[in-house]
């Protein structure tokens, strides 16, 4: 018996001593320094809130430039990320498509032109633009009747063919299908105003003249292809219940609740069944305005000839531009998007699929191991996105060499700044911190997911490249966590002196906004 246990008593006492003589060992240049120690107990700190008890929590910051870690807990546990999902996107965008990347919406004929008679159809063919208005529309229409046509004998074919016709991402929840931060994916789509959410409409509903009758209901931008189902009631006086439903499946808005009489206006964006459909109605009614008739029906989805010509075209901005409205305000449909057309310009597939595996070969040049994460769409709609903190660590640290990093940098939500194409959803966010104007991130937020990756620039001015992501906590929000993480950032210095004193900075109260939502989605915008 005694002979069996002498072997691991001896293993036990060389343990013991190789531990002491370590601990004996002077102090090395990777010793941590009092500053360091310091903010690993202070973050340490804000770690073991309440709010976090059964949750999990993966935060990593680095020194960008020396790529020294300076905190990491759980840097490797693969965690849902939320919208922060878009660095990977918005990185691979502007590496593989560039940041003078623009798309295209054309008018063609494939008829032969007879003074203002077109014998044959018109084609809308769409590029993918996310950012068309009723007023591009209205433009490529003006140009068509400049061109002299009047008539057209053919259809008005809606050509979506760039990209797939897969129009909803893997994994996201039925219930989310009528709000607009879940629209459908369309390479011919519509936009209802300047924050480009590609694929829905605006619903307004005003009082009634007086009580009993029901509200008024329009929409942005005015179509005949949606219908409104108006259930809703004007009441004399009280609270206003309104609520506007898309039924599954189909273009019927149901307005329910009531108004009471002089309330303000209600409005809701709502997403659009098949947006090709809506963009070519658009289209149709604005060549009417412009005298230009089309005899035949609208028909959907069908290729462009190769030999049509041309008649009309739109650009878009650039894809620079576009990256101040996809990550200040975390527009999903962006995302979506730019996968699509990574694809489809890579690859010529426009396909999740295939533009997934692009980004994933891009990121994976930068030094992100691909092996370790699953990405399943563009903006992190999909529960089933699973990135460590680390890998997105990786990611910040590594784009500093790209030619775009100003560029990208610059698009990403800037802390406390109230202007809302700057501060984006981080505008409500660390007023008045050191944190504030100084930490550039990317917010991310489901129900029971949360987070928070970027950049703060230190005391010392080093930039540091952080993530935090939170899972399975089940308080409404955590997001005034991750900001004393950031704000511990911007004030670290790593020359003080003094005690290893973990005392957490106080953040200013995030806006509320409803549970996993977030607050750019909330319209009208709460941040």
């Amino acid at each position: 018996m005694h002979r069996r246990l002498f072997p691991r008593t001896l293993a036990l006492v060389a343990l013991v001593a190789t531990v002491a003589a370590a601990d004996a060992l002077p102090a090395t240049a990777e010793s941590p320094t009092p500053a360091a120690t310091r903010l690993h107990a202070t973050i340490d700190a804000v770690l073991a809130d309440p709010r976090l008890a059964g949750a999990q929590a993966g935060v990593v910051v680095v020194d960008t430039a020396t790529g020294r870690t300076l905190y990491d807990r759980n840097g490797d546990r693969r965690l849902v990320p939320a919208s922060n999902t878009k660095l990977l996107t918005s990185t691979a965008a502007l590496a593989l498509l560039g940041p003078g990347h623009r798309f295209g919406t054309d008018v063609l004929t494939d008829g032969r032109r007879r003074a203002g008679l077109v014998s044959g159809n018109l084609y809308l063919r769409g590029g993918g633009d996310p950012t068309m208005l009723a007023a591009d529309y209205d433009a490529l229409a003006a140009q068509v009747a400049g061109s002299g046509v009047r008539m057209v004998t053919g259809n008005l074919v809606a050509d979506d063919t760039r990209y797939d016709a897969t129009r909803l991402g893997p994994e996201w929840a039925w219930d989310d299908e009528s709000y607009y931060y879940a629209a459908q994916v369309s390479a011919l789509t519509l936009a209802p105003d300047t924050d480009y959410d590609a694929g829905t409409v605006i619903v307004r509903a005003a009082p009634a003249g007086k009580a009993g009758a029901p509200p008024v209901v329009t929409m942005t931008p005015p179509n005949g292809y949606l219908r409104i189902d108006n259930r809703a009631e004007t009441v004399a006086d009280g609270e206003t219940t309104l609520s506007f439903e898309r039924t599954h499946g189909g273009n019927t808005i149901v307005v329910t609740g009531r108004i009471a009489a002089g309330a303000a206006a209600v409005s809701d964006w709502m997403t659009v069944g098949e947006p090709t459909g809506y963009a070519a109605d658009v289209f149709r009614d604005a060549l009417r305005r412009h005298g230009v008739r089309v005899l035949g029906r609208t028909v959907p989805g069908r290729a462009t000839p190769a030999d049509a010509t041309p008649v009309a075209r739109h650009d878009s901005m650039t894809l620079a531009e576009l990256l101040v409205p996809f990550l200040k305000l975390s527009n999903n449909g962006h995302a979506e998007v730019l996968t699509k057309e990574i694809g489809r310009v890579v690859s010529g597939s426009g396909s999740w699929p295939v533009g997934l595996a692009a980004i994933s070969e891009y990121v994976a040049d930068t030094g992100v191991d691909t092996g370790v994460l699953r990405q399943l769409d563009g903006s992190g709609l999909s529960r089933r996105n699973l990135i460590p903190a680390g890998e997105f660590v990786a990611l910040l640290t590594a784009v500093r060499r790209e030619p775009w990093f100003d560029t990208w940098y610059a698009a990403l939500p800037i802390a406390g700044n109230p202007d809302r194409l700057v501060g984006g959803t981080l505008r409500s966010r660390m007023r008045d911190t050191p944190a504030a104007d100084n930490v550039h991130a990317k917010t991310g937020s489901l129900t029971g997911v949360s987070g928070l990756s970027g950049y703060a620039t230190d005391a010392d001015g080093r930039l540091l490249a952080f993530s935090v992501v939170f899972n399975n906590h089940l308080t409404s929000s955590v997001k005034g966590l991750e900001d004393q993480i950031a704000i511990a950032l911007a004030s670290y210095r790593d020359s003080d002196g003094g005690s290893a004193r973990a005392t957490p900075p106080v953040a200013p109260e995030a806006p509320r906004v409803p549970e996993g939502r977030e607050c750019s989605w909330v319209k009208p915008i709460v941040c």
